[in-house]
């Protein structure tokens, strides 16, 4: 009888840490995952960061001005 109890016990205490050991595996796999996802936002937005000012610094560069004014602005030629 006891060691019917005792190979209980160890069969429970060994299905108990696959269990724990494939929630593990998923929870980490799970996180893996959302730190990726976090990178890959992360450097989508340092590219759009980055284009933005690109745009900004092509506003204010004075010939890029200059060039914006006289298409808005056409000189008239006399």
């Amino acid at each position: 009888m006891v060691a019917r109890l005792c190979f209980v016990y160890m069969t429970f205490c060994f299905v108990a840490i696959l269990v724990l050991a494939i929630f593990l595996r998923g929870e980490n796999s799970r996180m893996f995952y959302t730190l990726r996802m976090g990178r890959v936002e992360k450097k989508h937005l340092e590219a759009q960061l980055w284009q933005k000012q690109l745009q900004l610094e092509n506003l204010t560069n004075p010939e890029e001005v200059e060039k914006r004014l006289a298409l808005e602005f056409p000189r008239d030629a006399d």
